[in-house]
């Protein structure tokens, strides 16, 4: 198989008559892309940026991104207040996220044993999505909206992180523990906030020139964890067929 990486500019590339059946796109940015007389059938496309305020995504001609975000919220009762603008709306939401996640906790502990540490297609397994969340919660809470010079907890795995080759697997227990202190977190800074508070500035922990409010920072960390639970449980589906 052919592959393409980082260093390959494939930009405003024209691919004519090409048999492009059963190629992978991992992490690329296909933003802009036209496709005409394209045969897509049985193909599978998850494109998270899509429940941005401006997504837009036309297949003959219609936008289909109402229609997806709708049906996600029908998957994923709560997701629709992902977006909450004032603290009582921002706590319902967070109740919903931490239910959500409980529930899927619960599944995944019910499976086979191992089955939080198993990777599907190469992808983060349940016990790593949830150590993602961890760093997540770290970036946009801790180093954000707190303002903390270090707070990134050691379990934390980075956005495209891995493990070193000669790592242990932490134990899901205390994947666990490490989860709910940032869950917390969460939480007792949203019960404890203020519609002016909300709006203070922050700065953007990927790009410090740029300004935010504890409000977007929030509504970051809440979208993680919709998304990532999307994730989660659509391995746990491929898994369970198995």
């Amino acid at each position: 198989m052919t592959k393409f990486g980082r260093s390959d500019d494939l930009k405003g590339a024209e691919f004519l008559e090409v048999d492009l059946s059963g190629a992978r796109f991992v992490e690329s940015d296909l933003s802009g892309t036209v496709m005409r007389g394209i045969d897509i059938q049985d193909g599978d496309i998850d494109a998270p940026w899509l429940g941005t305020d401006d997504a837009r995504l036309t297949i003959n001609g219609v936008d289909v991104v109402p229609f997806i975000d709708a049906e996600l919220n029908k998957r994923f009762p709560g997701r629709e207040n992902r977006r909450a603008e004032d603290p009582d709306g921002l706590r319902a939401a967070w109740g919903q996220v931490e239910q959500a996640w409980a529930t899927a906790r619960e599944r995944a502990e019910a499976m086979p044993a191992g089955t939080v540490d198993v990777s599907v297609d190469g992808e983060w397994s349940f016990a790593q999505t949830e150590r993602h969340l961890v760093h997540a919660t770290d970036t946009w809470l801790g180093r954000s909206i707190l303002e903390r010079d270090d707070p990134y907890h050691p379990l934390g795995l980075k956005y495209l992180g891995t493990d070193a080759p000669d790592a242990t697997t932490p134990p899901y227990a205390e994947v666990l523990e490490a989860r709910a202190g940032r869950v917390a977190m969460v939480r007792d800074l949203i019960a404890a906030t203020t519609p002016a508070e909300l709006d203070e500035p922050r700065k953007n922990p990927h790009n410090p020139d740029h300004p935010e409010t504890v409000r977007h920072c929030l509504h970051v960390i809440i979208e993680e964890e919709w998304e990532h639970l999307r994730f989660a449980t659509r391995d746990l589906d491929t898994i369970g067929s198995r």
